[in-house]
């Protein structure tokens, strides 16, 4: 980072890079499980989880508006996906990659610098990440047994 305290511009649109191809995993993973998983004991969490696609894929286009905000090109990849009719593998594979994600964008924060814009930004990676971590957490507590 600079000593100035700016945003290190070239860093953070590293970083914002390397969370947008598995931001847009995570829109499409949930949209897999969500039409996919079988079973009575996860059928009242289908539209929910497809409630989560759709939380996704909007902050997906956030990132997507900020990296071309500070000049950058989105990557057009997306992380690799998983399918399985399992839903306790499909759920078990959306924590794991949400929690990779998460890593990743709570890795943009320190390149943000002190300035306003890089406070919005901040805020922004906060934002997302407490939303994925409400998601996982649910998710966790969906795969515990009642015992």
């Amino acid at each position: 980072m600079p000593d100035d305290d700016s945003m290190d511009v070239p860093a953070v649109l590293k970083a914002l890079r390397a969370a947008l191809p598995l931001q847009q995993r995570s829109a499409l993973q949930y949209t897999l499980a969500s039409g996919g998983i079988v079973g009575l004991a996860f059928q009242g969490l289908a539209d929910r989880i497809f409630g989560y696609a759709e939380d996704e894929l909007r902050d997906a286009r956030l990132l997507v508006e900020k990296i071309v905000g500070l000049g950058g090109d989105p990557s057009t990849d997306v992380a690799p996906l998983r399918w399985t009719p399992d839903a306790d593998q499909a759920v078990d594979w959306l924590i794991e990659s949400e929690q990779e994600t998460i890593a990743t964008l709570h890795a943009v924060i320190p390149e943000t610098g002190e300035e306003a814009r890089s406070e919005a930004l901040e805020h922004l990676m906060e934002h997302m990440i407490l939303r994925k971590q409400s998601q996982v957490d649910f998710l966790l507590r969906a795969r515990r047994s009642p015992e």
